[in-house]
């Protein structure tokens, strides 16, 4: 490893700096965050002290109930479960109405399920959903890895040459240092720093750097050698890891935006105290090709004029700390109904033997003769204040989270029209549109980066996969040239509120009524395809829309007819089909282009159209 220059010196104390100063200015964030992380595990006796971090909070009196009902975690479990019936599924327009951009939209459109499914986009959404309802924030980062994808050849050394792939990463928000926590998104920062604790062997495998590894706190990231926190935990409840990383070293990415002085942004990358890279930002993948940072942010609800998102975990901490001391308080009183607080005459009886044994069933108490008995002090019946107070916290619960239990005991037991109870459950889902949008909004953002990716880098054709309608596996070959669209329209599978069964039924009310038959009263193949895919039972339907097929080899036509390549015609084409598609592209731009280069061009495509109309007559003759 060569020796830094003193310039490099002075730009690795310059990020370390920066990133220092960002990390002072976000600790009263992190300190939230890292509440709401423990309350949701269930640690709820914790709070902020005088230095400004987490620390547990002590029992005023060894007696004292510390039982955690926890109400928050199942809050947010049900926000996810109702959050998660979301599938977001992408549509990619066409750049115009050319054919060359309609094939590039389909393609496109391939290009998203394959890498969707492939890199198990679902799940990462999932992952930065559960950051974002619990911490409020949650961030994916948009990366080319060239060391992934097909091999395609090898080196002098015989190392393998891969096409690369699209790295889709889920950071936590502990990773991420805006510039200013006044912006409210991404585009209005001018910087962003992205740091992380990695293994010190993975440090060597990627940037060939030998570090000393150290413990260092994921959530700080800041050397420790005992934890974070000063959290001396010493109840039964689950806990919040301290999130000790051993063996680490600090990575820390600077992004800088484009600017007048470089028109390309700045990347700067220091491993640990080491500079590794200092130039353009690499990936184009901003509006119309610009070059911006590889994040898209994602909330749980915003907040204005703040960088970060708010969790419904910090309305509701105040009401379930309320909670829990109202039930414990609750609990001591009865304790004291049934227990009881005996009074004894000083020296009457053996006070170390009654502390120890207390008054079991059957004891016999002896006490000094002339002395006072002991006696119970009598006690008052519980206070309905503590239930009234309990049900108040309850609903308050249902009323900030925006989760309620519709149908509850009570609610089932009343008269409610099916109106009444479809209002109900539309207003129950309605504090939840704001998060959704914010994730389809993510998912769109995430998609158009993903083609603008492959667009820069898929230089050379690659193979892909997808699993169409009918459950076939369909592969198909593309590079940057046949992505010239990343206009993303977003479609989901299930919205909140609808059910399965309401989605099923609407498809049934569309049959009925027959609006989806074709100019001749019938449904055609192609719809009774789609309508059982909405209908939940698309996988079981093997029958291949044979017209489909049909388009697919007349497109694949063109393109070798455009390449100069042999095509033959088969018997058992959909002729008429072929002959449209065939029109259709001479008619587009792609095609008069070529034609001026190319004079075979018009011969090719009319003498293979001619080809099909001769079949078509023998065919008609022949019946």
């Amino acid at each position: 490893m060569k020796k830094m220059t003193k310039q490099e010196e002075q730009i690795v104390k310059f990020v370390q700096d920066d990133f220092a100063t960002r990390q002072f200015a976000r600790k009263p964030f992190e300190t939230q965050w890292l509440m709401n992380m423990n309350f949701y595990m269930g640690n709820q006796f914790c709070g902020v002290g005088y230095g400004g971090e987490l620390e547990d909070l002590d029992k005023q009196y060894f007696w004292q109930e510390r039982e955690i009902f926890n109400h928050i975690a199942p809050v947010v479990d049900v926000r996810l479960a109702k959050l998660g019936k979301i599938k977001p599924t992408t549509t990619v327009l066409p750049a115009s109405n050319d054919e060359k951009d309609v094939f590039a939209a389909k393609v496109s459109k391939k290009i998203l399920d394959s890498i969707s499914a492939k890199l198990e986009l679902n799940k990462k959404i999932t992952q930065a959903m559960q950051w974002s309802e619990i911490c409020g924030t949650s961030f994916y980062k948009i990366t080319w890895n060239p060391t992934h994808g097909q091999v395609v050849a090898q080196d002098e050394e015989g190392k393998q040459i891969r096409s690369g792939e699209v790295e889709i990463t889920v950071c936590s928000p502990f990773e991420i240092y805006p510039d200013s926590f006044t912006c409210e998104n991404l585009e209005a920062c001018q910087s962003i720093i992205h740091a992380r604790a990695m293994d010190v062997s993975e440090i060597k495998n990627r940037y060939d750097i030998d570090l000393q590894g150290e413990d260092i706190n994921i959530f700080s990231l800041s050397s420790t050698s005992v934890g974070v926190g000063g959290l001396g935990y010493s109840s039964a409840a689950p806990k919040i890891s301290q999130g000790v990383k051993t063996n680490s070293a600090l990575v820390i990415e600077r992004y800088e935006k484009p600017s007048p002085e470089r028109p390309n942004g700045r990347l700067t990358i220091v491993v640990g105290d080491y500079l590794f890279f200092d130039g353009d930002l690499p990936y184009e993948i901003g509006a119309d090709g610009a070059r911006t940072f590889p994040f898209v942010k994602q909330v749980s609800l915003n907040q204005v004029s703040s960088f970060w998102g708010v969790s419904v975990i910090d309305r509701l901490i105040p009401v379930q700390r309320a909670y829990n001391s109202v039930k414990n308080r609750k609990h001591e009183f009865m304790n004291r109904l049934t227990m009881g607080v005996l009074t004894v005459e000083d020296g009457s009886i053996d006070i170390e033997n009654l502390e120890d044994e207390g008054l079991c069933p059957g004891k016999i108490l002896v006490y000094r003769q002339g002395s006072t008995a002991p006696e119970f002090l009598d006690g008052e019946n519980l206070s309905g204040s503590f239930e009234e107070e309990e049900d108040k916290l309850l609903n308050e619960f249902k009323d900030i989270s925006g989760v309620n239990q519709v149908f509850d005991s009570s609610m089932a037991s009343s008269n409610l029209s099916g109106t009444a109870l479809e209002l109900m459950l539309e207003q129950d889902e309605l504090r939840l549109n704001n998060t959704a949008d914010n994730m389809k909004d993510c998912v769109k953002s995430v998609s158009q980066m993903i083609l603008n990716l492959y667009k820069q880098f898929a230089i050379i054709p690659r193979l892909a996969r997808i699993v169409g309608d009918n459950g076939e596996v369909e592969l198909f070959y593309f590079n940057s040239s046949d992505i010239s669209s990343d206009d993303i329209e977003l479609e989901t599978q299930a919205d909140l509120g609808e059910s399965v069964s309401q989605r099923r039924q609407m498809v049934f009310n569309l049959i009925d009524a027959g609006l989806l038959n074709d100019e001749n009263g019938q449904m055609s193949t192609k719809m009774k395809v789609k309508a059982l895919q909405l209908l939940g039972l698309g996988i079981w339907e093997n029958a291949q829309d044979t017209n489909e097929l049909h388009i697919k080899k007349a497109d694949n036509e063109n393109l070798k007819l455009y390449k100069n390549q042999p095509v033959k015609v088969s018997e058992i084409d959909e002729h008429e089909l072929h002959i449209d598609r065939h029109i259709a592209f001479m008619l587009g731009g792609d095609y008069e282009e070529q034609s001026l280069l190319d004079s075979t061009l018009e011969q090719r495509f009319l003498q293979h159209i001619n080809a099909h109309k001769k079949m078509l007559k023998e065919k008609k003759e022949a019946k």
